[in-house]
């Protein structure tokens, strides 16, 4: 465990609990977390992680915006929900996607598990989109992730990360109860 992870991974703890929550602050430390995570994935092959950090820093600025913007008259972030079609296009989009990322990390690069964490990167991808965009149906693929990532880590040795991941399972799961009762 280095130094970086450790800041990375209470700093990704305290950025979970507050989306869980709705709040804005969330977002500061979601860049910084992002942008030590980039780093550690990038040190242990894990391409598809290290690049997802790059898309995390600017979809997280994006979702600060809307985020801002659309507050109820609580100051509470607005939950929305998908039509069911729109969440068949999800599903199917991001099954398309993994299989075209996994392919592509497999065949061009030396990735640690290019299919595996190709998955994890895809569902973060959309995941992150649907928060952005307030849908809760983003603590679903958030709950995938997290049951993704927990052996890939530790196979790794990311023993600290591994575990914070463990902490995110929980919070998703509370995030999406949250989220369920506050839709709209």
């Amino acid at each position: 465990m280095s130094p970086i992870e450790a800041t990375a991974s209470l700093l990704g703890f305290v950025n979970v609990v507050l989306v869980v929550r709705r709040s804005t602050w969330n977002y500061p430390f979601a860049l910084a977390m992002v942008s030590l995570y980039a780093w550690v994935f990038f040190r242990e092959r894990l391409y598809s992680d290290a690049l997802l950090q790059l898309f995390f820093f600017a979809v997280n600025l994006y979702g600060w915006r809307n985020w801002m913007r659309s507050r109820a008259e609580s100051g509470e972030v607005r939950v929305e929900t998908l039509a069911w079609p729109r969440r068949a296009g999800w599903v199917a989009g991001s099954a398309i996607v993994i299989a075209l990322w996994g392919y592509a990390m497999h065949r061009l690069t030396d990735a640690a598990y290019p299919w595996w964490d190709g998955s994890i990167a895809v569902l973060s991808i959309a995941a992150q989109i649907l928060q952005s965009r307030r849908n809760w149906e983003c603590w679903v693929l958030w709950i995938i992730v997290d049951l993704l990532a927990i052996p890939l880590f530790a196979m790794k040795g990311l023993w600290l990360t591994a575990s914070l991941y463990c902490v995110f399972l929980a919070l998703s799961a509370w995030g999406l109860i949250d989220w369920l009762k506050a839709r709209e």
